[in-house]
C-alpha cells in the first residue's frame, strides 16, 4: 500500500488548482468545437454532419487511448508522465490552429482526444495519490470547478476570439494558457513514484490489463461509470438545439444559460465535494443522482417559457447533473488497490468516453424534425436517462472500495 505524500496545506491547495487548470484546458478544447461548427462549416465548406465527426473523433480515440494507457500509465513517475502528456496535447492544438485543411483538423482533433483521454486518467490518480480517502471528495470538488471554468470563461471568451479573429484563435489561446499551466506544474508538482515499489515486468503487462477487468468489483465500477456518464449524455448535447428551435431562444443567448449554470456549479463543486468527504461517497451521489432527475425531465418536457425563466432554471439542472460526478469520481480513486489505482482510472474514464459515445448516440437516434423546423422526441430522451439514474442509485451500493483505501467517516458509520 502506498502512503499519500505530505504536503503542506498551501502546498496542496496550489497543485490541485494546478490540476484544476489542466483538466480545464481539456474540457475547454472538447467543448469549444460545438459552437464553432458555424465557422467551421463556412471556412471548409463541409456539412454539419462532417463537423459532428470531428467532435466524435476526439471522444472515441479519447476512450482508446484511455484503454491503452491502462497498460503504461502505473509504470511511471505521475508527475513526469502529465508533463509528457501535456505538451503534446498542447502540440495538438498547435495544430488544430494551423490546420490547412479540414482533414488536417480532424487528424488534430483526434491526437488531442488520445492525450486529453490520458491526461484526465493521470489527474485523479495524482489525486490518488496525494490526498487521503477521506479528503478526496473536497479535492475532487477543486478539480471538478474546472468544468465550470470552461462554461463560464474558456467556451465563451473562445467564441467572442472566433468571432472577431477567426475559428484558429480559440486554440491559439489554448496553447498558450497549457504553456503557462505546463511551467507553474513542473515547478510546482512532487515526484510521485511510490505506486512503482513493486515493478511489474513488461511480459505481465497485458495479462495485468486483462486482469483488471476479471475483478468483479471493478466491473461493477465500470458498469456506474458508464450508465452515470450515459445519462448525462442523452440529454446535454440536445439543450442548445432544442432551445433555439423550440423555444425560440436565440443562438448568442444561448451564452447566458451557460453562463448561469456555470456559475452555479462554480459553488456548488466545492461544496458537494466537502459533503461528499462528511456524509460519504455512496450516500451523497445517491441523494444527487435522485434530485437530477427531476430537472432531466423538466429539460427534456419544457413548455414555451421566456428566456429569462430558461436562465433561472439552468443552474438547479446543472448543479445536480454534474455535481452527482463529484462524489462518483471520490469513489472510483478507492476502488483499486493502489498499486493499480492509475490503470484502474484509466480503464475508468475509458468507459465513461464510451458511456458518453453510446449516450450521444441514442440520443441522436429518438429526435426528429417536422415541418416546422421543431425537434420532437426529446422526451423520450428524458424519460430514459430518468429511469437509468434510478438503476445507478440501486447500483452504487454494489461498487466497493478496496481493502487498502479507508472509507469516509460517514462511511465508516453506515458500516
Amino acid at each position: 500500500m502506498t502512503v499519500p505524500l505530505a504536503l503542506t496545506p498551501a502546498r496542496e491547495r496550489l497543485v490541485l488548482w494546478l490540476l484544476a487548470l489542466t483538466q480545464f484546458t481539456v474540457i475547454m478544447d472538447f467543448m469549444v468545437m460545438m459552437p464553432l461548427a458555424p465557422q467551421l462549416m463556412q471556412a471548409f465548406a463541409i456539412t454539419p454532419a462532417a463537423v459532428s465527426g470531428a467532435v466524435s473523433a476526439y471522444a472515441w480515440c479519447a476512450g482508446l487511448s484511455g484503454l491503452l494507457a491502462a497498460m503504461y500509465i502505473d509504470r511511471f513517475d505521475r508527475k513526469r508522465l502529465l508533463l509528457w502528456m501535456f505538451a503534446l496535447f498542447t502540440l495538438s492544438n498547435l495544430a488544430c490552429a494551423i490546420a490547412p485543411n479540414f482533414h488536417v483538423l480532424v487528424l488534430s482533433r483526434a491526437f488531442a482526444g488520445v492525450t486529453g483521454g490520458v491526461l484526465g486518467a493521470i489527474i485523479m490518480a495524482i489525486i490518488g495519490d496525494l490526498i487521503p480517502a477521506h479528503r478526496r471528495g473536497a479535492a475532487t470538488g477543486i478539480v471538478m470547478t474546472s468544468f465550470s471554468l470552461a462554461a463560464v470563461a474558456g467556451v465563451p471568451t473562445g467564441v467572442m476570439l472566433a468571432a472577431h479573429f477567426g475559428w484558429a484563435s480559440p486554440f491559439y489561446l489554448l496553447v498558450l494558457f497549457s504553456l503557462v499551466i505546463w511551467a507553474l506544474a513542473a515547478r510546482a508538482l512532487p515526484s510521485m513514484t511510490g505506486h512503482l515499489t513493486r515493478r511489474v515486468p513488461l511480459s505481465a503487462v497485458l495479462p495485468n490489463l486483462i486482469g483488471l477487468y476479471r475483478v468483479p468489483n471493478h466491473l461493477k465500477a465500470f458498469a456506474l461509470s458508464f450508465v452515470n456518464m450515459m445519462t448525462g449524455m442523452l440529454v446535454i448535447p440536445f439543450i442548445s438545439p432544442v432551445l433555439v428551435s423550440n423555444l425560440g431562444v436565440k443562438p448568442a443567448e444561448i451564452t447566458y444559460v451557460y453562463l448561469a449554470g456555470g456559475l452555479a456549479t462554480l459553488v456548488s463543486a466545492r461544496l458537494v465535494g466537502q459533503w461528499s468527504d462528511r456524509a460519504g461517497a455512496h450516500k451523497v451521489y445517491r441523494y444527487l443522482a435522485l434530485l437530477s432527475v427531476a430537472p432531466m425531465m423538466f429539460m427534456t418536457h419544457m413548455p414555451m417559457m421566456p428566456l429569462l425563466a430558461v436562465i433561472l432554471f439552468f443552474p438547479f439542472f446543472m448543479t445536480a447533473v454534474s455535481g452527482r460526478t463529484i462524489p462518483l469520481q471520490a469513489l472510483m480513486t478507492t476502488v483499486p488497490e493502489p498499486s493499480r489505482r492509475g490503470a484502474f482510472l484509466s480503464a475508468n474514464a475509458a468507459i465513461q468516453q464510451l458511456g458518453s459515445g453510446v449516450g450521444a448516440l441514442l440520443g441522436g437516434l429518438t429526435l426528429r424534425t417536422d415541418a416546422a423546423g421543431h425537434i420532437l422526441g426529446y422526451g423520450w430522451n428524458g424519460w430514459l436517462a430518468a429511469g437509468l439514474t434510478v438503476f445507478s442509485v440501486l447500483w452504487v451500493g454494489q461498487v466497493a472500495s478496496a481493502a487498502g483505501a479507508s472509507p469516509a467517516p460517514g462511511e465508516r458509520k453506515a458500516a
